[in-house]
């Protein structure tokens, strides 16, 4: 797999999960009445969002990324609402753009502008004050999702106004574009090399494009520059504190914004939690494991609990057909269209199917219909996955993920030690193992890290809710608590269950988060659901 796209499995959340709805919208038609019930009953944050997921000259080699003292800046920022123009058909949303320094170090000098939206609460007697959303990435569009996730959030959404942002380097808010539709899709349609020096030079290339097309902002895409943005935000909004519901990447950003304004965290909810001080390696590892344990939860749940399962009657054997499909794409790549589908991109559709349960069938559907030689679904779940849109191009997701992941972190481990890695794995997850490459892209990144954010500690916060859910693929479970512990102010709540993010799924779950949220009302630390 290409770098960028694997380190999109890092911490994807609702944005991306949205793309498992809208495969199952490509195959309704053909879905017996059964399946069609259990798309429809994909979890309310992720069906939510089925809709959604600069010219200066570029900067010198290898600067070091920008993480510079909070500045004082002169001006209480102000927000023009007005009706969304991509919402036409919808009602209640309102959009605004914040103007923030580029560089907080210079904060009168250089502006860009961070995307708002905004749903205002149904019952305005109630009001609590605004509630912020970060669905995830880091480079998913919190405006893109909001519009389309809103419905999900209705209980919060009566006291609070929902407010969603594109951080700086996404889509809206001076989005990174380091390639053309076409070019990306030649990137991921790339398999990885066994020569290091071929796959040093292609994730080179992908890296000098960044630098070439979107240079002049790529120092200053960190989470910590986006949670000094937040704090504009929450002053913008005239709120005294910032209430926050982080999803995945949001839930590092939640957690950098409470180690650097602790006296202004409000209500803040951290889904699907990251541990920032893990490094590049062990993430790597610890993911491709979490993803070959869903995959064999997959195997197991089509042959256990299915009337017949296309693929096999024991894991086993539907494991082996995937293998056989895996390995006749290797040697001879399928087509779909004028598009060729390879054996990474059929990997990266079954990848983008483990992210939760719910759409296992559909996993089921498109790997019974790649083995008889029609690659659509798998195609479209890939495509999701690696946010190419109908009309062939991307989202900036892509680009601005690995932008943030290298600028927050001076980790720098080589093509060469990722590669063993993947070796490493190779025998216990010969399907996920070779995405451990990707841990070796940021030894060519542009831009030195930093590792201010990697260090997190919100002593003297309100309480923090970090929830984690048991079989997470993308944030493994392990992670909460590390979380948890780093942040001191944080009580832990789990999910026992599968998938990535846990509100929406668990009736528990939404219970104890709504209290917390709504009521404020912290439950005790450890508690589980489901």
């Amino acid at each position: 797999m290409r770098a960028a796209r694997v380190l999109a499995a890092r911490v994807l959340t609702a944005q991306v999960l949205a793309a498992q709805v809208l495969a199952a919208q490509r195959t309704a038609a053909r879905r017996t009445a059964t399946r069609r019930t259990a798309a429809r009953r994909v979890g309310p944050v992720m069906a939510a969002v089925v809709a959604g997921l600069g010219t200066m000259a570029a900067t010198t080699g290898c600067g070091a990324a920008r993480v510079t003292p909070v500045a004082y800046v002169s001006s209480t920022p102000s927000l023009a609402w007005k009706a969304c123009e991509e919402t036409a058909s919808a009602s209640g949303f309102e959009c605004a753009t914040l103007q923030v320094p580029l560089d907080y170090a210079e904060p009168e000098g250089k502006k860009i502008g961070i995307a708002l939206v905004r749903l205002r609460a149904t019952d305005p007697s109630r009001r609590i004050g605004s509630l912020v959303f970060n669905f995830g990435g880091p480079g998913g569009s919190g405006v893109t999702t909001l519009i389309n996730a809103a419905h999900a959030f209705s209980t919060l959404n009566t006291r609070y106004d929902l407010v969603g942002f594109d951080p700086r380097g996404v889509e809206r808010s001076s989005g990174i574009r380091c390639l053309t539709g076409p070019q990306m899709d030649q990137y991921m349609s790339e398999e990885p090399s066994d020569d290091t020096a071929t796959e040093t030079k292609l994730v080179t290339g992908f890296a000098q494009a960044c630098e070439r097309n979107a240079g002049w902002i790529l120092p200053y895409v960190g989470t910590v520059n986006a949670a000094r943005d937040m704090e504009m935000l929450r002053t913008a909004l005239g709120e005294p504190h910032l209430n926050y519901f982080g999803f995945s990447y949001g839930t590092h950003l939640g957690a950098v914004y409470a180690t650097q304004f602790p006296k202004k965290v409000g209500r803040m909810v951290l889904d699907s939690a990251v541990d920032p001080s893990v490094s590049m390696l062990e993430m790597a590892k610890t993911q491709t494991l979490g993803f070959q344990k869903a995959y064999e939860d997959y195997l197991a749940d089509c042959a256990k609990t299915r009337t017949s399962c296309p693929l096999g009657a024991t894991p086993a054997e539907a494991n082996a057909t995937v293998l056989k499909l895996l390995d006749t794409l290797a040697r001879t790549p399928g087509k779909v269209g004028s598009r060729t589908v390879t054996e990474d991109i059929a990997r990266a559709g079954i990848t983008q199917a483990l992210y939760s349960k719910l759409t296992w069938p559909l996993l089921t559907e498109a790997l019974d219909e790649g083995r008889k030689g029609k690659l659509d679904g798998l195609l479209a779940l890939a495509d999701q996955y690696a946010g190419r849109q109908p009309n062939g191009t991307y989202s900036t997701l892509q680009f601005s993920l690995p932008s943030v992941l290298c600028v927050d972190s001076t980790d720098r481990p080589s093509v060469a030690q990722a590669k063993e890695l993947a070796r490493q794995l190779e025998k216990k997850s010969p399907i996920f193992a070779s995405t451990a490459i990707s841990a070796g892209s940021c030894s060519v990144w542009p831009v030195r890290g930093n590792d201010a954010a990697r260090h997190v500690d919100a002593t003297g916060s309100n309480p923090i809710l970090v929830v984690g859910v048991t079989n997470d693929p993308a944030t493994p479970y392990q992670w909460a608590p590390r979380l948890a512990e780093q942040l001191r102010t944080a009580v832990l709540l789990t999910l026992n269950g599968e998938g990535h993010g846990a509100y929406g799924q668990d009736q528990c779950i939404d219970e104890k988060v709504n209290a917390y949220l709504l009521e404020g009302t912290v439950p005790p630390n450890g508690t589980r659901c489901g």
